[in-house]
C-alpha cells in the first residue's frame, strides 16, 4: 500500500484529499495541528501526525516518524492560512507568520520529508510532491497582499524544487485553485476584522471601500466556492498520472485569473478594484 503524506488535514481541502485518497486504497498520514483535529481522522482510517509548521522539532519529528515507518510515495503541502488588512498597517509580526505559515513552512516539511520520499524511489515506487498554491499566486488584488505575497514565492519555490529533483525522479505539480468553499474564509475574515478594527479613523476611511469589498468576496466565496473535493480529484490526479502537469488550474475563476495576468497591468488594475 503505497503511502501519501498530506499536511492541513482537519478541514478543507487537506480533509477532502484524505478521504479520497483514503478511498482510493492508499495509507495516508494526515498532518494537523491540534487533538481536536485527530479523533475523526483517525476513525477515518489516516495514521494522524502533530505538526505545527512554525514549530521546528514538530515539522522534523514528524519526517523521522514517517521515514521509520517506510517509504513515502507523495507529499501534499496543503496547511495554509489567510490574513487580510491593508498593507500600510498590516502589523509586520503578522505578515511575517504568513508568510513563515504558507512559504518557509512547506519548504520545511518537503525537506524533512525527503528521505522518506526518496526511500520510496530506491524502492522502484517512484515519488511526488503537490503545492496547493493559488490563483492570488498569478494575480494580486487589495487587502490581501501578504496571502498574494506567499502563494507568489510559493509558486517560485515550486518551480524550483521541480528542476531541482527532476534528475532525481521526483515530480513536482502546483495546484493553483480559485474560491473554494472552506473554512479558511470564516477564519481569515474574523482575523480581517480584528486587524480592521484596529486601524486608527484615517486607515479605516483610506481603505473603506476595498475592505467592503473583500469582504463580500469573503462572503461569496464561502457560499458559492467550488466544493473542496473538486481539488482533492486534481490532486490526486497529480500524485497518480503517469504524465502529470507542472500546474493545475482548479475552477473557472483560477482559468479567468490567469488570463488576467496575462493582459495589461492597466486592465488588471480596474479588474481587480485595485483603486481607492
Amino acid at each position: 500500500m503505497k503511502s501519501i503524506m498530506v499536511t492541513g488535514a482537519s478541514t478543507g481541502i487537506g480533509r477532502a484529499t484524505v478521504t479520497d485518497l483514503l478511498a482510493a486504497g492508499y495509507h495516508v498520514w494526515a498532518a494537523v495541528r491540534t487533538e481536536s483535529d485527530e479523533a475523526a481522522l483517525r476513525e477515518a482510517g489516516a495514521s494522524v501526525l502533530r505538526m505545527d509548521l512554525t514549530d521546528a522539532d514538530s515539522i522534523k519529528a514528524a519526517g523521522e516518524t514517517v521515514r521509520a515507518a517506510g517509504p513515502l510515495h507523495g507529499l501534499v503541502n496543503n496547511a495554509g492560512v489567510a490574513t487580510p488588512g491593508p498593507l500600510e498597517y498590516l502589523p509586520i509580526e503578522l505578515f511575517r507568520h504568513q508568510i513563515e505559515v504558507n512559504l518557509v513552512g512547506q519548504l520545511a516539511v518537503t525537506q524533512a520529508m525527503l528521505p522518506a520520499l526518496r526511500a520510496a524511489l530506491e524502492e522502484g515506487g517512484g515519488a511526488r510532491i503537490v503545492m496547493v498554491g493559488s490563483v492570488s499566486g498569478r494575480i494580486a488584488g487589495p487587502m490581501l497582499g501578504a496571502y498574494s505575497s506567499s502563494k507568489f514565492g510559493l509558486t517560485g519555490l515550486t518551480d524550483s524544487l521541480r528542476a531541482e529533483l527532476a534528475p532525481s525522479g521526483i515530480r513536482v505539480a502546483l495546484i493553483e485553485p480559485g474560491p473554494i468553499a472552506t473554512p479558511i474564509w470564516q477564519r481569515s475574515g474574523a482575523e480581517g476584522d480584528r486587524i480592521i478594527d484596529q486601524l486608527p479613523p484615517e486607515g479605516q476611511q483610506r481603505y473603506a471601500k476595498q475592505i467592503s469589498l473583500i469582504r463580500a468576496v469573503a462572503a461569496q466565496s464561502a457560499k458559492r466556492g467550488l466544493p473542496p473535493e473538486r481539488v482533492a480529484k486534481v490532486i490526486r490526479h497529480a500524485l497518480i498520472s503517469g504524465r502529470p502537469k507542472a500546474r493545475y488550474l482548479v475552477g473557472p475563476q483560477a482559468h479567468v485569473g490567469a488570463l488576467l495576468s496575462r493582459v495589461s497591468f492597466r486592465l488588471t488594475r480596474r479588474l481587480t478594484a485595485a483603486r481607492g
